[in-house]
């Protein structure tokens, strides 16, 4: 049990010195090219939606409907098309880490 037990906090203090984000290491850079429609980190400001904090799910589901054409919008579908389901699945956790 006492083995047990201290395999178990070097687990907890090698997971708790993990950066707190593990996001795929390509986010940062394809944020990057949100930021000119869309803000600085998401944050828009003007009409353009703001899309920091949006859940990971819901900006999975948008970007999805977009690269499918089920969403409409002025560039976003050709932006879209462009990403993979894994590049999707990273702006998402970066945007969504953004609160």
């Amino acid at each position: 049990m006492i083995l047990r037990k201290s395999a178990i906090g070097i687990l907890v203090l090698t997971l708790a010195g993990l950066p707190a984000a593990a996001e795929d290491p390509r986010a940062d850079m394809l944020a990057g090219s949100c930021a000119a429609c869309h803000g600085t980190d998401g944050q828009s400001p003007g009409s353009i939606p703001a899309i920091a904090g949006i859940s990971a799910e819901d900006m999975v589901r948008l970007l999805q409907a977009y690269r499918s054409g089920e969403a409409t919008g002025t560039v976003m579908n050709r932006i879209a098309r462009g990403f993979t389901d894994e590049e999707i699945t990273a702006l998402a956790a970066h945007f969504a880490a953004l609160r």
